[in-house]
């Protein structure tokens, strides 16, 4: 099976790291009561991906993170959940890209960020 990812209809260097997360959304009435039973009252699912790219060029750390810059954004993804690709709106977290060298044009350490479902 290939692996599938694109942000708005193109193409994304693929990730060295892929990991999907599954979150309940509950609502703002949720929560204990004194007999201790949990009421969730759920409203939603959303799906978080935490992504990772080792050892990439400076060029490439950019194209990456202009890829996933405007605030909201179209991901095509294999899903775990479906077992199938899928697309959906996300937007990204915090991004980090530590350099590793200078030389030669530099080369990142990484570049992390996670994209959470909207």
């Amino acid at each position: 099976m290939a692996f599938t990812f694109n942000v708005n209809g193109s193409a994304v260097k693929t990730p060295s790291k892929f990991g999907w997360s599954l979150s309940d959304v509950s609502a703002a009435d949720s929560g204990r009561t004194e007999d201790a039973l949990m009421y969730k009252n759920r409203v939603a699912t959303k799906e978080k991906i935490e992504l990772e790219w080792w050892g990439v060029t400076t060029s490439e750390a950019s194209a990456i993170l202009n890829a996933f810059a405007d605030e909201y954004f179209q991901v095509t993804y294999h899903s775990p959940l479906t077992d199938g690709d899928v697309t959906k709106e996300f937007y990204r977290g915090d991004a980090t890209a530590p350099y590793y060298w200078w030389v030669d044009g530099g080369r990142m350490e990484n570049v992390a960020f996670s994209i959470i479902e909207r």
